[in-house]
């Protein structure tokens, strides 16, 4: 029996000892708060004694001036952030000062884990802040936000037992000027057994190919085998949510598809869902007005249901995170039984025991500029 348990039903014992007797004066009621402080009390984790060392790399000035920023040549890859651990990094900064107006989609974001060769995030730089359409638009949410005007934000917390490694890749034909970055990270005695690595992987689709049906045949999807796809993982652990961007090529609602989430078992879903906007835990077309709550949000909405209307959706999974214990595959329809032919950005997150590095190839900078497609 744990020692917390013996406490409390020595302590019940005695109360009702003493409650039988009828005395029950002052003496026996502070004793009683005092035991129940003991154990029902809990302060928030701000407000008690803390065991890690606090630290953060940046971009800031090495001479001391007021130069904080480095630049970004050209087909360059600059490191701005290497750690030995364990530790976690706690919040990711970053704004950027660029000419191109694609630089959102041109800058590549990699994090390796533990001496990885591989990176277990690797997207561009806007879609990993859920900017999926390579254009800054405002928004809060639990885990990143864009705030005003440039500034990037990321609060998923990214432990690492060994080491951790980041890196910026500037695929444009321009030179970045100023790239500013401010990581905070944690440096602990030790992360807890079940500590999951964290992974975002960025596809795409231009477009996401209709299935074509006969005139008349009823369209019907079970299987989910040509859905547009997340992420697919082997593993353990679960998933945390999508950032998705939509370019319509052609007028009407895109979103009917219905989210299917295969678990642990590739034939069929364990999830399935009815609809688009309300995986995204919106309603009705969301009627073409744009919102941001703590774990789901529409901040893009430009030309609703028009041929190059655009959306930049996101969902977290913080209520409720989809666990796998072997394999998962994260798939949506793109249309009622994928009967559209729209482009699809995503970038999707998740937790795993392992750093997992198998990823498809990132699409090529000329193909992920979005432009609709014929």
């Amino acid at each position: 029996m744990k020692e917390t348990e013996v406490r409390r039903r020595s302590f019940l014992s005695r109360l009702a000892m003493l409650g039988a007797a009828g005395a029950i004066g002052p003496r026996a009621q502070a004793e009683a708060h005092r035991e129940a402080g003991k154990e029902g009390y809990r302060l928030p984790d701000y407000a008690c004694a803390q065991d890690y060392r606090t630290l953060k790399q940046s971009s800031y000035d090495r001479t001391g001036g007021n130069a904080d920023a480095w630049p970004v040549a050209a087909g360059a890859t600059r490191e701005i952030f290497r750690a030995t651990g364990p530790g976690v990094i706690t919040h990711i900064w970053f704004t950027i000062a660029a000419h191109s107006g694609f630089h959102l989609k041109e800058i590549v974001l990699r994090i390796y884990w533990d001496g990885e060769s591989k990176p277990s995030v690797e997207t561009p730089i806007g879609d990993f802040f859920g900017l999926n359409l390579g254009e800054y638009k405002l928004y809060q949410s639990a885990f990143m936000n864009c705030s005003s005007m440039r500034a990037l934000n990321c609060y998923f917390k990214m432990p690492f037992r060994q080491a951790a490694r980041i890196t910026v890749t500037n695929e444009g034909s321009s030179g970045v000027g100023a790239f500013y970055s401010n990581i905070d990270y944690q440096l602990v005695p030790a992360l807890p057994e079940n500590s999951l690595y964290f992974h975002a992987q960025y596809r795409q689709a231009t477009p996401a190919k209709a299935v074509e049906y006969a005139p008349g045949a009823p369209q019907l999807n079970k299987d989910g085998k040509d859905n547009y796809v997340f992420m697919e993982s082997r593993g353990r652990g679960h998933l945390m949510g999508v950032t998705l961007g939509v370019l319509q090529n052609a007028a009407g609602w895109f979103g009917e598809g219905d989210e299917m989430i295969f678990i642990d078992d590739d034939a069929l879903p364990s999830i399935n869902g009815t609809g688009t906007e309300d995986y995204f835990c919106g309603a009705w077309d969301f009627e073409g007005t744009p919102f941001a709550h703590l774990y789901n949000g529409a901040p893009l909405i430009s030309s609703p249901e028009l041929a190059g209307g655009r959306y930049c959706l996101y969902r977290w999974h913080a209520d409720n995170p989809v666990a796998f214990q072997r394999y998962v595959r994260y798939t949506i329809e793109h249309g009622h039984a994928n009967d559209r032919s729209d482009n699809f950005f995503s970038v999707a997150y998740w937790y795993q025991t392992r750093p997992y590095t198998d990823f498809p190839p990132l699409p090529p900078l000329s193909e992920r500029i979005p432009r609709p497609t014929a």
